[in-house]
């Protein structure tokens, strides 16, 4: 059974410390219990999604915004490039912009 680690309380991701396959039931650690189920392969060190996120919100880790949705996300959906823009490398883009 593959394992996620929730580093805050109001995360809405969690970080897998196993890798999982589609239909895992994933157990949460950390800063929350429970489990999720998965929809799709997850790969080691890659984010679960633990909570709906609407299209357009924050992901949140650490407790902090790290990217906005692209689309919604449900609960055990990956949480990648591929349906989250990140906050870090659009604050990048912006103040190379600048300089």
């Amino acid at each position: 059974m593959p394992r996620a680690i929730v580093l805050h309380p109001a995360d809405n991701v969690a970080t897998l410390i196993d890798s999982g396959r589609a239909g895992d039931v994933c157990v949460l650690q950390g800063e929350a219990a429970g489990q999720v189920r998965l929809a799709q392969d997850i790969a080691f060190g890659h984010k679960v999604c633990i909570a709906t996120i609407a299209k357009g919100a924050k992901v949140l880790k650490y407790g902090q915004a790290i990217g906005t949705t692209t689309a919604a996300i449900a609960p055990g959906e990956h949480a990648h490039i591929h349906n989250v823009v990140s906050g870090r490398q659009s604050s990048e883009l912006a103040s190379a912009a600048v300089a």
